[in-house]
């Protein structure tokens, strides 16, 4: 078997650029944890490019990307109070949606390779028409609305391992089953969606797929779950192009949620996905550890460049 490559991130200044305050847990340090972890894994770095409005909007309404970006640019505030945007706020976002789907086309056009977009803000809270719990853009529908509309796939699927659900990106396919949503979350917990019986509407039924997890839940436990119903989902849906919203919050580190996982715990996920898939695309989503989001990144890189 040929070795495979180094992974390649995306990456921007610009995503630094991004500040909620010096309270705020999605604070600018993330960026530098993230960009530490990829030289650390050898990753090839690549310039995140804005993604144009018109990808946007295939999951967003016009209306609300306008609302949002005049918004920032008129000096931003809080769009809620978890969500705070400054001017830089909208060229940050813009480059974490433009740098999910510069890993889509990368994995698509290099199979067996991985990609891993390093952007922030996180995204896969904000639904169609509203920004909350940190995110503006939904960075992992965006890409998997450009796998579908651009690059002629039939079939994506978006594994969801952030501690908490992503209740934006289940919203945006909830009835579409050209695209399968695998979560694994804390639950009960914020955004309070999530529960195992969230299974779609219409066409989409069995195109979602959640994976609640008690607080406290520990490694071995989130592993076997992972292996038992969220790999199989996924396996059996054969998805041309796999994207994973990566947050590290399920770290067993991480101040704001309480699952039990580690570094090793990503990286495993990580290797199985690329067994189905050659190589996933990646998208940062939330961890609020710096060191433990440095060395899950790292991690993860490590497996999917194996």
């Amino acid at each position: 078997m040929s070795q495979a490559l180094p992974a390649t991130c995306y990456m921007s200044s610009r995503f630094r650029d991004h500040d909620p305050g010096p309270w705020h847990p999605e604070r600018p340090e993330r960026y530098d944890a993230v960009a530490a972890a990829a030289v650390a894994a050898g990753a090839v770095q690549a310039e995140a490019p804005a993604a144009p409005l018109t990808a946007i909007e295939r999951v967003h309404s016009a209306a609300y990307v306008d609302a949002v970006e005049r918004f920032c640019r008129g000096g931003g505030g809080a769009l809620d109070p978890d969500t705070i945007m400054h001017e830089a706020s909208w060229e940050a976002a813009l480059r974490a949606a433009g740098g999910a789907m510069a890993a889509v086309d990368h994995v698509a056009r290099h199979p067996g390779s991985a990609a891993f977009s390093l952007g922030r803000p996180p995204g896969h809270h904000a639904e169609t028409a509203r920004a909350m719990g940190f995110c503006i853009i939904n960075s992992a529908a965006v890409a998997a609305a450009h796998a579908l509309a651009e690059l002629g796939c039939a079939r994506v699927a978006v594994v969801d391992w952030d501690a908490h659900h992503g209740n934006g990106t289940q919203a945006i396919f909830y009835d579409d089953p050209s695209v399968l949503y695998v979560s694994l979350h804390q639950y009960p917990f914020y955004p309070g969606t999530g529960a195992a019986g969230e299974r779609g509407v219409g066409d989409g039924v069995g195109a979602t797929v959640n994976v609640p997890l008690g607080a406290g839940t520990g490694r071995d436990e989130y592993l076997d779950a992972f292996r038992t119903v969220a790999l199989p989902a996924v396996t059996s849906f054969e998805p041309e192009v796999l994207i994973v919203s990566a947050g590290f919050d399920a770290h067993r580190d991480d101040p704001l949620c309480a699952l039990g996982l580690d570094a090793d715990g990503f990286a495993e996920m990580a290797t199985a996905l690329r067994e189905i898939c050659g190589g996933p695309a990646l998208v940062l989503e939330g961890g609020y550890s710096l060191p433990a989001l440095e060395s899950s990144v790292a991690s993860v890189l490590g497996a999917v460049s194996r």
